[in-house]
Order: C-alpha cells, then structure tokens, then sequence
C-alpha cells in the first residue's frame, strides 16, 4: 500500500512530530506510515483524512 502522506504534510506545513501531535498518535509512527512500513487503522486513516481535507482514497492506493 502507498500513501501521500509525506507530500500532504508538506504541502500543510507540518513537521512529523505536529501531525504526530495532532492525530494523537507517535512521530515513528509518522515514519512508519511515510515509508509504507506501517498500515493504518480505519480511525487513524479517517483522521489523516480530516486533518488534509482529503478522502481516504486520495490519500491511500494500492499499486498493482
């Protein structure tokens, strides 16, 4: 699964530990996420999904 998280975070401003801090959740886990180590849950998505004003499809796909 990839995502554009790094490229929405940058595009918002935010350093890692801000979205970190604002999604409640650990800068690693930002890491994880923006190198495609890690799968969100269905909540952490949605809340991406709020914090960038974008659907969860814009922000996660599946490369085949």
């Amino acid at each position: 699964m990839k995502n554009r998280i790094r490229q929405e975070r940058a595009e918002h401003n935010l350093s890692q530990a801000e979205l970190a801090e604002k999604i409640k959740v650990s800068r690693q886990t930002i890491i994880s996420l923006e190198s495609g180590k890690y799968i969100p849950s269905t909540e952490l998505a949605l809340r991406l999904s709020q914090i960038f004003r974008k659907t969860v499809n814009e922000l996660f796909f599946i490369e085949e």
